[in-house]
């Protein structure tokens, strides 16, 4: 499913089917370090004519607030969550915590916090903050302060925005979040990895005449919980690129490696298979904006917005990776 102007069907069915299709025609696999398991399939892809409307799911609410603040936070190049905290979005505060819990243990000198004084600390001292609310080289980092074996800080979302603009024809406009360095387990003495693998491993800007659009490989997709918001999130990058480059926005694709469907979330899927989706809102930029860092909350207005209400479903892998 394309666009309604193909053949009729709202491009919200490319993702319902997907989770159809899980259910159907998916394997039932063990996650390695959680209770729950999965039904999984290999290899999908769904994409949105951004022309058509911003694919914000209707047929569940979709917390677009928190999307956009996670978004400027990768966009700054961000690891730490303050940021994230101070605007009440708890997206990465598992993880902020993990760590803060992994630091203490090492020192062994003081009173543990529980996570809700946790929390108020990293809004309250700045000094604090700085130490435990930092999570290393996660997303933000490796777009924008990727550190190479020469000493050399390669700022690759800048460097894609500024080379569309002089040399559109090009075909490796390739953002990665993937980084050896932080990822695999190596035989050594050396500490194991210091970040879990990313899902969305990377994402490609391509440009066809006065339309750009962006693909994004995500290698491990929870379809139910983390995909509405991975849409979302890379859509309005691919809106906010355009925008800084002068193109008119065209596809945002999301490509698939492993998509699965946790099975607690099993009967909240069969009830979203239930509703009809409704027209997809729009996306209003600041027209002031002319770099990609200048972009605040308060310059992306969400238009027309009517879901239906949302799903709960319990996390089952702490900050989504698996």
């Amino acid at each position: 499913v394309v666009s309604d102007r193909f053949n009729m069907k709202h491009p919200e069915y490319q993702y319902l089917n997907l989770l159809k299709d899980i259910l159907e025609n998916g394997e039932r696999k063990k996650v390695h370090n959680v209770d729950v398991g999965t039904k999984n399939v290999f290899g999908r892809q769904i994409r949105f004519d951004l022309s058509y409307g911003f694919p914000l799911l209707t047929t569940k609410k979709v917390f677009f607030r928190g999307i956009v603040h996670e978004l400027l936070w990768f966009i700054k190049g961000d690891s730490n969550i303050k940021y994230l905290v101070d605007n009440n979005v708890h997206i990465w505060d598992e993880w902020g915590y993990k760590k803060y819990l992994e630091k203490m243990s090492r020192a062994a000198k003081n009173k543990i916090l529980s996570m809700e004084q946790y929390l108020e600390k990293i809004k309250t001292d700045n000094k604090f903050a700085k130490v435990y609310g930092e999570l290393g080289p996660v997303y933000g980092v490796q777009w924008r302060k990727w550190r190479t074996s020469d000493g050399r800080v390669v700022d690759q979302l800048q460097w894609a925005i500024s080379r569309l603009k002089v040399k559109p024809e090009r075909r490796h406009y390739i953002v990665s979040a993937w980084n050896p360095e932080f990822i695999y387990e190596m035989a050594s003495s050396r500490e194991k990895a210091q970040v879990l693998p990313p899902c969305h491993t990377f994402f490609h800007f391509y440009v066809a005449g006065d339309r750009l659009s962006c693909q994004l490989y995500q290698r491990s997709a929870d379809m139910f919980l983390g995909v509405p918001f991975n849409i979302a999130s890379y859509a309005l990058l691919t809106l906010m690129v355009s925008h800084v480059t002068g193109y008119k926005p065209g596809e945002f694709v999301h490509t698939f490696g492993d998509a699965h469907v946790y099975e607690n979330h099993i009967e909240q899927v069969k009830e979203q298979l239930k509703r009809k989706p409704r027209p997809f809102p729009k996306i209003k930029l600041n027209k002031k904006i002319k770099n990609i860092d200048d972009f605040k909350f308060e310059d992306i207005e969400l238009i027309g917005y009517n879901p239906h209400p949302p799903i709960k479903g319990e996390v089952a892998v702490v900050g989504g990776f698996a």
